[in-house]
């Protein structure tokens, strides 16, 4: 970082000490100066927009951000999320795309091991070994070589991350640069654990939960849901940045998605909220699980209006395809890298050409998979129906076939023709309802839910 755009930054994070709110309108400006190349100028003008109208739920959201949350993690955040990984750090991404003609991921999505204290019902990672670990060291590298890449942004899964959280507060406070978070059930979370968390400021967590006690305990087991409200109450006392994790699938997709469940979470103190719908990634993995088309079509419009109504940052992995052009894996946006070190394009793809034991991350992305999906992205014109497996199956059972890919899934390795013959059958109903829904009266959908006339590329 040259010395014009340090000095903006420590500016910028000099106006979050007092009066914040008041200062947005200066905040802005210094944000679209850091802005290399105006890769985000669209984007900073919809969020001055949006912030400066008083009466509007996004200036809610950052109020109550600030009221709620200590303010060395927004300044880690402005810093580290903000500024290095998305106003700096896609310049960066970019650059090197156009020279290497690879995707270079925003986010890269890490397991530090693969043990779990709980067993949940569907669960993707259900198929990894249970006893893989990526050694600090390792984990260390990968962060150490995405900087290079200009990634800023990593996110832990599992298993249950915080099983290693002595690691993941050590790589916190060894890349005080970047931003971190991490998927838990929630369990884990103690009082010290949280001390920790305040004390390196760079580090969040999106606890899981699958709507009410029933729901949640079905899948998590007995007792999960009062665990994951007493973490809830840890965090919120600690004043830390945290938000929910759910997964909506065919009996959950309503509850997860009302106002009573979405207005609890934000009582309870969370800012931010990923969606994931069920994929049955594993042999044997249940497919009536799988949302139906009307319910993933529920939850399209849901998220819209909560994003509308609400002031909290919804999320929705796969219906957000229409903001993001279509899938955001393969290292267009975000990679996985399992326990055992394995190179995966998704989290819910468990193939994988390569290792990071054996490869740099450079040469992970220059792998025949990712370059299967740089090829063929994106996988439909409809944005709607973004995913090689949920929505296109054909489209990940050639991409493996072509690159040789092979299961990931140690415990027992997974057939791509089986695994896309679960998904098959869902994809074909989506269809019929996410054409409906993009095409409709010859344009697809705006985020207000109205048809806006536009061509495809």
């Amino acid at each position: 970082m040259i010395g014009a755009e340090r000095a903006a930054v420590d500016l910028m994070l000099s106006y979050l000490s007092t009066n914040p709110v008041e200062k947005l309108p200066l905040m802005l400006s210094l944000a679209e100066r850091l802005d290399r190349g105006g890769l985000h100028r669209s984007q900073i003008r919809g969020i001055r927009k949006a912030l400066l109208d008083e009466g509007s739920v996004w200036r809610t959201f950052v109020e109550n951000l600030f009221r709620d949350v200590d303010l060395k993690i927004i300044k880690k955040g402005v810093s580290n999320f903000i500024v290095n990984a998305t106003l700096q750090g896609s310049a960066r991404m970019r650059a090197m795309e156009a020279e290497r003609d690879i995707n270079v991921p925003w986010a890269i999505l890490m397991d530090p091991t693969s043990a779990c204290n709980l067993s949940c019902k569907g669960c993707w990672a259900a198929e990894y070994d249970r006893h893989s670990n990526l050694s600090y060291e390792d984990m260390d590298s990968i962060c150490r070589q995405g900087k290079e890449l200009g990634i800023h942004f990593y996110i832990f899964s599992g298993g249950e991350p915080l099983v290693r959280a002595n690691d993941i507060i050590r790589l916190c406070e060894a890349h005080q640069d970047c931003f971190f978070m991490a998927f838990t059930n929630g369990t884990l979370v103690t009082d010290e654990l949280c001390e920790e968390m305040l004390r390196v400021g760079n580090f969040a967590l999106a606890l899981s939960i699958e709507g009410d006690e029933e729901a949640t305990d079905m899948r998590r087991g007995k007792g999960t849901y009062r665990k994951v409200l007493e973490a809830m109450e840890r965090l919120r006392r600690h004043k830390l940045l945290f938000g929910y994790s759910t997964c909506y699938h065919r009996y959950n997709t309503e509850s997860v998605a009302s106002d009573e469940f979405v207005d609890d979470m934000i009582a309870r103190g969370c800012k931010f909220s990923w969606n994931f719908t069920y994929i049955p990634v594993g042999k044997g993995a249940p497919t009536d699980l799988l949302a139906t088309a009307e319910q993933r079509a529920y939850m399209y419009r849901r998220i819209r209006h909560i994003r509308a109504t609400k002031p909290i940052f919804a999320m929705d992995f796969w219906n957000d395809g229409e903001f993001s052009d279509g899938c955001i894996a393969g290292g267009r946006r975000y990679l996985h890298i399992n326990a055992n070190g394995d190179v995966e394009p998704c989290a819910f793809i468990h193939f994988s050409n390569v290792n990071i034991h054996d490869v740099t991350l450079l040469e992970a992305l220059q792998s025949p998979l990712f370059m299967a999906y740089r090829k063929r992205h994106p996988f439909n014109q409809n944005h709607l129906r973004p995913c090689p497996l949920l929505d296109n199956p054909e489209m990940l059972r050639d991409m493996v076939k072509e690159s040789r890919a092979v299961s990931t899934d140690m415990a027992e390795p997974d057939d791509v023709d089986e695994l896309c013959g679960r998904t098959e059958l869902a994809a074909k109903r989506w269809a019929e309802v996410a054409d409906r829904l993009w095409y409709g009266a010859g344009g697809h959908v705006d985020g207000a839910g109205k048809s806006q006339v536009a061509s495809k590329k």
